[in-house]
């Protein structure tokens, strides 16, 4: 019997966001291939360090015990490597004790096309043009950024909890509004949002994510209404710039498409950076790099590139 994904969160992850891949890249510039598939095979047993999206994956995979068993939630390798080279990987995420055990490796090219077939929500990669890739196709990716592995954002608050965190604009929901922002300023924007306040905005690439995002979180409803002394272990986060009065497109879009956050900060235009180093998220997806660049090194950060500010002559 087929193993169906169907009814799981499947993400797709390269090996360059799960795991440090500096040292080893700087091996595959200077030597070539033939060079970094021999220091991969020399360092076969050198454990990699923990990439941006570690804390994600591994708290994510951490809510298979949840359900008396049942897995919710699949990881799957989406790797540059050929199978020789990507035996490292898979020893690597052996060593960190992630329950991961599938993979494609496909030398010298992404295995993103294979999103749809395996049912995936989301990609994670280093690699900005896989990424891009990735998005014109129609799937959900996003491209991991920064250097926090080794900050405290993984300090944990909770038993095995999970916080994530979305922008809005061009991560959720698509960028119409952000385009008439674009092109006619912040007043205009404002009004257009007023005015269309009960018109839902058309999804984002990661509203699926968080479609089945809540679908995890409503087994926990389940149980927290059994148990009043459990604690809720995933929780998530819209922070925008937007702030009143196009807050509230916000709040009737969600409803609109049967999604929903916990908490949501409307920022505008206080830096985010500042309220992410509190909020501490184990991963934040963002559509404009201006609002990474000050906390991408705090917190696990994720370039969508998606839509006019990304593409400005598309």
């Amino acid at each position: 019997m087929p193993y169906d994904l169907e009814n799981m969160l499947v993400i797709g992850v390269a090996s360059s966001a799960l795991f440090d891949l500096a040292e080893s890249h700087a091996v595959f510039v200077e030597r070539g291939e033939d060079g970094y598939r021999e220091y991969q095979e020399e360092h076969l047993n050198d454990t990699l360090r923990p990439g941006v999206a570690f804390p994600f994956v591994q708290r994510l995979l951490s809510l298979n015990d949840l359900d008396d068993g049942k897995r919710l939630v699949e990881v799957i390798v989406l790797s540059r490597n050929d199978p020789e080279t990507g035996l490292r990987v898979m020893k690597s995420i052996e060593a960190h004790h992630l329950s991961i055990t599938r993979a494609i490796f496909m030398q010298g090219r992404s295995p993103h096309r294979f999103m749809e077939a395996l049912d995936m929500s989301l990609f994670l990669s280093a690699n900005e043009r896989d990424v891009r890739e990735a998005l014109e196709m129609g799937f959900a990716a996003g491209q991991v950024i920064g250097t926090p592995a080794s900050g405290g954002s993984d300090r944990p608050t909770g038993a095995g909890d999970l916080r994530i965190a979305f922008d809005f604009d061009g991560v959720l929901a698509d960028d119409s509004s952000e385009q008439v922002m674009q092109t006619s300023g912040l007043a205009a924007f404002h009004t257009h949002e007023v005015d269309n306040v009960e018109v839902p905005i058309a999804e984002g690439r990661l509203a699926k994510l968080l479609r089945d995002i809540n679908r995890i979180q409503d087994i926990e409803e389940k149980r927290a209404s059994v148990d009043h002394d459990y604690n809720r272990r995933v929780h998530v986060a819209i922070v925008t710039a937007r702030n009143a009065p196009s807050h509230e497109r916000v709040i009737r879009t969600l409803r609109a498409r049967g999604l929903r956050v916990n908490d949501a900060f409307f920022l505008g235009g206080i830096e985010k950076a500042k309220v992410l180093r509190v909020l501490r998220p184990h991963i934040f997806f963002e559509d404009q790099r201006t609002h990474l660049d000050g906390a991408q090194n705090d917190v696990p950060s994720v370039h969508v590139p998606f839509g006019l500010l990304n593409n400005p002559r598309g």
